[in-house]
């Protein structure tokens, strides 16, 4: 039996790649987070020490730096893509490239009312992401978010689960219901798409969080990533990762004081983690 080197790939890791745009008085700023991939047969790398067809992953680091200034940042969709085509077009073994993007949002300072040119915070939590992957000239691109930490206070319930000689857990039928959700969506075409535009709109799924009814953290996700479908003919799945971020109310008898739902405790650990795809049955 001969052993061989199986699938593999290499690249650079978390270049933090800021772009500001300085065209106007007015700046932009792009915060970004890039890792690059590249996919081969990259095996004589690995048995021989051949370095021949390897592009160095310093090179990967640079060329990302590079297309910042030389490609711009719109989007991280089309920074991304650009820089995917680039690596393999440098790289004549590689059969494929992988990019993944966070980009960080900053909020302009407020000064008298009106947001300053060229002064920015950095907005907490919610990352925005994308994922480009490029196989044989085609792209297939996964856009989403990641840590947006949502809550509502009222409007969930959950009973009727299965219960053993181990359960605890009380029913409820009116209880906090917070995650720190984590959305990634496939888009099937993509040639005609304004990404930006199309990310500020999956966000809106924020409004069926807040509308919907919960009768567990599951059926408001399911009812996300319906609205999501239903509203974007161009996105053909979406997947969510949501840990429960638990909010127990606090015993406050010892004390002679009564809570009905107002005072809690918000454990962080040990949490449910929910996660489901919503895609279409074609």
């Amino acid at each position: 039996m001969g052993i061989v080197v199986g699938p593999n790939q290499y690249g650079k890791a978390e270049n933090r790649v800021v772009r500001i745009v300085r065209d106007t008085a007015r700046h932009e700023i792009h915060d970004l987070n890039v890792s690059t991939s590249l996919r081969s047969d990259f095996a004589a790398a690995h048995t021989d020490g051949d370095q021949s067809q390897v592009l160095p992953t310093d090179t990967q680091k640079n060329t990302a730096f590079a297309f910042a200034k030389k490609h711009g940042v719109t989007s991280p969709e089309d920074y991304a893509l650009a820089l995917a085509r680039r690596l393999v077009e440098a790289t004549p073994a590689a059969t494929g490239a992988l990019i993944h993007v966070d980009e960080f949002a900053r909020d302009r300072i407020v000064v008298d009312g009106v947001g300053h040119d060229h002064s920015f915070v950095r907005r907490g939590g919610e990352v925005r992401t994308t994922e480009i992957s490029l196989e044989g000239g085609a792209a297939t691109v996964v856009s989403g978010l990641k840590d947006l930490t949502v809550l509502k206070s009222t409007g969930s319930e959950f009973k009727g689960f299965l219960k053993d000689e181990y359960t605890t857990l009380p029913e409820a039928d009116d209880r906090i219901l917070a995650t720190a959700l984590t959305a990634r969506w496939r888009y099937a075409e993509r040639d005609w798409i304004e990404w930006n535009a199309a990310y500020d709109s999956v966000r809106a799924l924020l409004a069926t969080f807040a509308t919907t009814y919960s009768r567990a953290l599951q059926e408001t996700l399911y009812a996300m990533g319906k609205a999501v479908l239903e509203a974007h003919a161009e996105i053909a799945e979406i997947s969510f990762a949501a840990p429960n971020k638990h909010h127990f109310p606090v015993d406050l008898r010892p004390f002679g004081l009564e809570n009905p739902g107002e005072v809690f405790i918000a454990a962080d650990r040990p949490y449910g983690l929910i996660e489901a795809t919503v895609t279409r049955d074609d």
